[in-house]
């Protein structure tokens, strides 16, 4: 079984001895116009390959798993799961890294919260940049999926970061200017729009053609899809800002939802297919680094939820399972002495051919039905959005619904079986309060906590996107840490807002300093995102 630290140790040796595997966003710009796929120009020739074979990298590395530089799945593992998937409350890792003293318990390790950063400008932008360079003419079409991608990879780095480099990437050798999250935010609102009118244009102007079809890991081609989940990442982004900046929030919301071909209200954005693996299914499956988490199974205890086993295996414990224990999770940031006191509570039922979803019509109605509760006019009520997500993820899921939406049950507590201390009991207010089953007589806030929680539900695996749920609105409510190793920096009921910049932006930019300004508060993990704000 691969070790973190074995993985960490390849990290560092892969950084010192082969540096150009890891272009920096600080370093080597004058390399930028070099193929990263290493493939000649003469070797591109025909079928659209000059262009289209970036797009494997361009896709796998939104999720972190593309097959590069010395291996794939321990990448994910560093550059998300160790932070956002656990923050979520989605999962917790057994394993005691570094002396129990790391990310878990908010003792932030650059050693791994450089990665997702370091990595995403390393092997993402660049190949974006050569794609930027060829979608002209002809190609333009590629380049509107190239920028719908872009949005894709980037909103999520910047949720995980703040400011990010966007509209000046790649022109200056000290990697361009910061943008503030609010100025990436209205780029991207601006790089989709454009790209939903390039693609329908060139649907309306080649009736049945499928250029992209050979690179598509998404949609197998179809430019009707893309545009669709073009307009609901707008609809998301938007969402995402409508405490900080409600006007703009709900004029790109509507735009978003009467743009041509609408918005994606089925199945699945999610990258699969032509070789890729999802690196989950190795990280809880074969290392045992990553298991179910205290909080996902305290909602889904307490709501019956018939996603349970489509989402965890049951324990492989046989002293839990005569508790009478079938599904058990870890609290995050508990003190762990050895990997083997929680090892074997439930993993997550992913396996390598599971699609690495991003985006599903499940949280479109989610979305719709938090604008519809805004007073937006996006064509319907929220209580006919909230039912139509949780059957859309039902049915995702292959899960049988019954009654689900009737029911009024609330979360369970929890209950550590190694470690009373640890238990979440009955009359905390941590415990999620609210249930599935939709009350029109409700406060605004509670109707909220019902839409979040039944889209954080509906959004498993995907971390990044669930911890911005819980950043943004609070809910579902997660257990703060019990043990808090972040010297005072992040109080536990706090919980982390955000990643640490990269060691290599600290020392190396020199707009450092002016991303400090943009961040608005110290470069660690207690500084809200811009649009992390109370209403």
């Amino acid at each position: 079984m691969l070790t973190m630290k074995k993985n960490i140790f390849k990290t560092i040796v892969l950084l010192t001895i082969v540096p150009l595997l890891f272009i920096k966003c600080t370093d080597h710009f004058d390399e930028l116009n070099t193929n990263p796929t290493g493939i000649t120009e003469e070797q591109l020739d025909g079928d659209y390959n000059m262009i289209g074979a970036y797009f494997p990298q361009l896709q796998q590395m939104i999720y972190m798993n593309y097959n590069w530089g010395s291996g794939k799945d321990w990448t994910y593992q560093i550059a998300q799961n160790l932070n956002a998937d656990i923050y979520s409350g989605y999962m917790m890792s057994p394993t005691p890294f570094n002396a129990n003293v790391n990310n878990l318990t908010y003792s932030l390790v650059d050693g791994w919260n450089f990665a997702a950063w370091e990595y995403t400008y390393a092997q993402f932008m660049t190949a974006a940049l050569e794609v930027k360079t060829k979608a002209i003419g002809d190609y333009a079409h590629f380049g509107a999926v190239a920028d719908i991608l872009k949005v894709t990879a980037m909103h999520r780095i910047s949720n995980l970061y703040g400011p990010i480099i966007y509209t000046e990437y790649g022109k200056s050798q000290t990697g361009g200017q910061y943008d503030s999250q609010e100025e990436a935010y209205n780029a991207f609102f601006n790089d989709l729009s454009t790209a939903v009118t390039t693609l329908d244009d060139f649907i309306i102007n080649n009736t049945g053609a499928a250029p992209f079809e050979n690179f598509d890991q998404f949609f197998g081609g179809d430019y009707k899809k893309w545009i669709q989940f073009a307009n609901s990442l707008r609809l998301r982004l938007a969402i995402h800002i409508a405490k900080v900046s409600p006007e703009k929030a709900k004029e790109e919301a509507e735009l978003a939802v009467s743009a041509p071909h609408g918005l994606m209200l089925e199945g699945i954005a999610a990258v699969s297919g032509k070789g890729y693996t999802h690196p989950l299914a190795v990280i809880s499956g074969s290392w045992n680094d990553v298991l179910m988490g205290a909080p996902i199974e305290s909602i889904m205890n307490g709501y019956n939820d018939p996603r349970l086993s489509k989402y965890f295996k049951p324990v492989s414990d046989q002293l839990l399972i005569d508790q009478g224990y079938n599904y058990k999770g870890i609290r995050q940031g508990i003190e762990i002495e050895d990997k083997g006191t929680y090892v074997n509570h439930s993993q997550l039922n992913i396996s390598v051919q599971s699609p690495a979803i991003l985006m599903t019509s499940a949280e479109v109605n989610f979305l719709l039905a938090e604008a519809a509760l805004r007073g937006w006019d996006v064509g319907g009520i929220a209580s006919d959005f909230y039912e139509a997500g949780v059957m859309a993820s039902m049915d995702q899921w292959g899960a049988s619904a019954g009654d689900y939406l009737e029911r009024e049950n609330t979360a369970a507590p929890f209950i550590d079986p190694i470690n009373p201390e640890n238990n979440v009991e009955t009359g905390s207010s941590y415990l999620n309060a609210v249930s599935p089953k939709w009350d029109e007589a409700a406060s605004v806030e509670v109707k909220q906590q019902k839409i979040s929680t039944q889209k954080w539900l509906a959004m498993f695996p995907e971390g990044i996107e669930a911890w911005t749920e819980v950043r943004r609105t609070g809910y579902p409510k997660i257990f703060p840490i019990v043990v808090n190793h972040s010297g005072g920096v992040i109080a536990s009921e706090h919980f982390v807002r955000r990643l640490n910049f990269p060691p290599s932006e600290r020392e190396q930019n020199p707009s450092y300093s002016q991303m400090v300004t943009l961040l608005g508060g110290p470069d660690n993990g207690a500084t809200p995102m811009w649009w992390d704000v109370d209403e």
